[in-house]
């Protein structure tokens, strides 16, 4: 199967779309992502700024994309790193000038040294500069002393822009609605996570170090060329209850759950997956119970996971399942009413949480993208007061849980037992279509997986 990518044209039709948008007086600043040290002289993997990438499909360090609506010599201006013998025999190829404009689409193409001289041409005449203010501080600085020392210059005739105005108000939105090309992309990252899952799930038995069954994870993603989305949850028994648990280095205990929260990267685009199954391949009845909750919970979220309904429908859908089975099992008491609201408390009292919270304290999911916990606003309207109404196009994750730490009011029987069931949805025109369906999570699906690993039998690597 060939790997899915952006095509060029893309970004430059997503160039079009920012151009046209920022209007004839404006201009846009975007920096690329920066190396950055691990320890001492050694960097971590380099991973570009995910706004200039959807961008440019630049991958270099020390650059910066400048958009200028109507400029004669071109409207897409990139600084970079020059072509470099001795620099190149180090640390890798780099584009170059003629590389940024042959292969990345640039209409210019300048040395990153001569940033500070051309920007001053490049903001003389125009209103606003549209930059994230914030995200690089140390950039920030840059483009603060240019708009000053234009503006210092206003009694001899020089225009200085007069505002600078988020950037992520116009980019952020157009990242929430995937493409053709980027859908392929995510499904792509989404079938390698789900085989990963999948090895994991053959591999595991009683015994084995959460840190080895991480290390077919990561055995699948590299041997596509891919990285982990984030750093990979693997939890086996207590540590599942802990909702970011990344140490993964205890032993696996015969008996116990093992919750893994795992996704590779293609492309800059992520895919995010999570699977609860029995380190010994056979729910206990306790787990069992939980378990078919969470995924009833997440059969219903995804359900409602369509066009027109709100972005807060698939949770309110969870935490109805989840709550109504939490009293069918007797872990919480009163009425489904009474489960789903906060309780009253005296006046001057601390308020508290809805009941069901003590097992499940997340949203059901994220939307997906770039990040991982991509961008995109989850609240539109006068105010941002109203919950988003979902299109197609948009990417989010369904996650329900539950998470039983011990404590007084709960059964010891149910101590310990975390879980947590994420897949990526995509929302389309007729409904949504899971991009992550290609891994296992009925229970019978799951059992039988892991009874197979008695044989021998591993899964394939024919993507």
């Amino acid at each position: 199967m060939n790997k899915p990518i952006i095509p060029k044209e893309e970004y430059a039709a997503r160039r079009r779309r920012l151009l046209d948008r920022l209007g004839k007086d404006a201009l846009a600043v975007v920096p690329s992502g920066g190396l950055k040290v691990r320890n001492r002289d050694a960097e971590y993997p380099f991973r570009q700024d995910s706004d200039f990438h959807y961008l440019t499909g630049f991958n270099e360090p020390e650059a910066v994309a400048v958009f200028v609506p109507g400029r004669e010599a071109g409207e897409y201006v990139l600084f970079c790193r020059e072509k470099n013998e001795m620099a190149e025999r180090w640390s890798g190829t780099r584009a170059g000038l003629d590389g940024a404009k042959h292969w990345h689409g640039a209409d210019d193409a300048h040395p990153i040294s001569d940033l500070d001289k051309l920007m001053l041409d490049l903001l003389t005449g125009r209103d606003q500069v549209h930059y994230d203010l914030g995200v690089n501080p140390d950039f920030d600085l840059n483009v603060i002393r240019w708009v000053n020392h234009l503006r210092a210059k206003a009694r001899a005739g020089v225009r200085a822009p007069h505002s600078i105005v988020m950037l992520d108000r116009i980019v952020h939105e157009m990242r929430l609605f995937k493409s053709e090309a980027e859908v392929a992309v995510m499904r792509y990252a989404a079938q390698i996570a789900a085989r990963a899952h999948t090895r994991a799930m053959q591999v595991c038995q009683p015994g084995k170090f959460e840190y080895e069954v991480e290390a077919e994870l990561l055995h699948e993603f590299r041997q596509k060329g891919m990285e982990p989305a984030y750093t990979s949850i693997v939890g086996g028994g207590k540590n599942a209850c802990i909702l970011h648990y990344i140490e993964n280095r205890d032993t696996l205990r015969d008996g116990d759950l093992l919750l893994i929260d795992a996704g590779a990267e293609h492309e800059c685009y992520a895919s995010d997956i999570t699977r609860t199954f029995p380190v010994n391949g056979t729910f206990s009845p306790e787990q069992r119970a939980l378990y078919q909750l969470v995924l009833d919970a997440q059969h219903a979220a995804i359900a409602v996971a369509i066009p027109g309904k709100t972005w807060d429908d698939p949770h309110q859908a969870a935490v109805k399942v989840l709550a109504q089975g939490l009293l069918d099992l007797g872990i919480l008491s009163g009425t489904l009413e009474q489960a789903m609201q906060k309780p009253a408390v005296a006046e001057g009292e601390a308020p508290k949480e809805e009941p069901y919270r003590q097992f499940y304290m997340h949203k059901t999911g994220h939307w997906l993208g770039m990040d991982v916990h991509d961008v995109g606003d989850y609240k539109v309207g006068t105010g941002d007061d109203e919950w988003r109404t979902l299109q197609p196009g948009m990417v989010l994750t369904v996650e329900p849980g539950l998470y039983i730490s011990p404590a007084d009011n709960v059964d010891s029987k149910w101590w310990n037992i975390g879980i947590r069931i994420e897949d990526d949805v995509l929302i389309t025109a007729d409904g949504n279509d899971v991009l992550s369906r290609d891994v296992v999570k009925e229970i019978a699906a799951i059992e039988n997986l892991m009874a197979r690993e008695e044989n021998g039998k591993r899964p394939d690597s024919t993507l």
